[in-house]
């Protein structure tokens, strides 16, 4: 009688995880968008908030028409990288000399295979660069000179010097060469530097993430976006994350692995983990930062230490979006 009993507790206990897992698993698929984090002056904000919200648009529509995690953070990125309203792609902040050099990376969380880029140039959409270096390279890393071969090799458009050269973008190059020493160190290079990036998980629980940035003025300079660990990381077993900010404090206190591990050994939620994390970051070197986090079961962290970063994601037929702290608007989406 008493093993019958202790039978009956534990098929019960068991049904009742059974059911927590479904209620939580119940959220998937969503697509979660950072358009980066910073100063973003008010003039901007309409321009950063409708394209987050397209980019999860088409982040989602990835998904629901058969893609994967990875096509759809590989999507909504691109659709970022054509917008001049973000830093990345057409738009992106220029180097000294008036060039354009772009960092990203993209993970799959299914299988931790990656592809990290740096110092393109002339290429409209680095984040797919970086999907070739890891799908059709024996390597993760690519930058400069190896890059660029690399990617005219593979078929990418090498676009004419100067094509990717916005205005706002050779404005703020002059803004910032006009800066006392003082505000160049203190990164006052422009209104909103930030980067771009994705995270998705799809209907089978696969994880993916993805970052690309123009970066911050300077010749040969590597952020953060393009570095596991630091700025993106992607992993089933823990979730997937993309970063925006200061990119030489995010890569030194990596901050992508600090709020998986939170995750997942403190077993944190999603959203503790960033704000514990970039709290402790900021507090640590005194700059700021913004993360877009999400969980094995769908559940997302948004959380940043600068001024404003701009966010969205769709789930079902919701869009959230928001830009300040504490923000959570909602749209409905007409998917008649």
């Amino acid at each position: 009688m008493a093993a019958l009993k202790s039978l009956l507790i534990l098929s019960i206990v068991a049904t009742s995880f059974i059911n927590i897992g479904f209620a939580r698993h119940h959220k998937l698929p969503i697509v979660l968008i950072h358009g980066g984090a910073g100063d973003i002056t008010d003039d901007r904000i309409e321009g950063k908030l409708k394209g987050v919200k397209l980019a999860a648009q088409i982040g989602y529509m990835t998904l629901t028409n058969g893609g994967s995690a990875l096509d759809a953070v590989e999507e909504a990125v691109r659709s970022m990288e054509l917008d001049e309203n973000f830093n990345a792609g057409y738009g992106a902040v220029l180097t000294w000399d008036g060039e354009v050099e772009a960092d990203a990376s993209i993970m799959n969380g299914a299988n931790l295979n990656a592809g990290c880029v740096s110092i393109v140039k002339n290429i409209l959409h680095p984040i797919s660069v970086a999907r070739s270096v890891m799908e059709k390279s024996q390597h993760t890393y690519l930058a400069g000179e190896g890059v660029m071969r690399f990617a005219k090799d593979k078929g990418f458009e090498i676009l004419p010097n100067g094509t990717l050269v916005t205005e706002s973008a050779k404005k703020a190059l002059e803004n910032y060469k006009n800066q006392t020493v003082e505000l160049k160190e203190n990164h006052k290079y422009f209104g909103e530097p930030g980067t771009v990036g994705a995270v998705a998980i799809d209907a089978e629980g696969n994880i993916a993430a993805s970052t690309s940035t123009g970066g911050l003025t300077g010749i040969g300079r590597i952020g953060d976006s393009s570095i596991l660990g630091a700025g993106t990381y992607a992993d089933n077993a823990m979730g997937g994350i993309s970063a925006t900010g200061h990119g030489e404090t995010i890569m030194r206190y990596n901050l992508a692995s600090r709020i998986l591990h939170l995750m997942k050994f403190r077993g944190m939620s999603a959203q503790d983990a960033s704000k514990t994390a970039l709290e402790a970051m900021t507090k640590h070197f005194n700059e700021t930062a913004g993360v877009i986090t999400m969980d094995v079961f769908g559940d997302v962290g948004i959380y940043f230490t600068s001024k404003r970063m701009a966010w969205a994601y769709q789930r079902y037929n919701e869009i959230h979006f928001g830009l300040e702290k504490g923000d959570d608007y909602m749209e409905i989406i007409d998917q008649s």
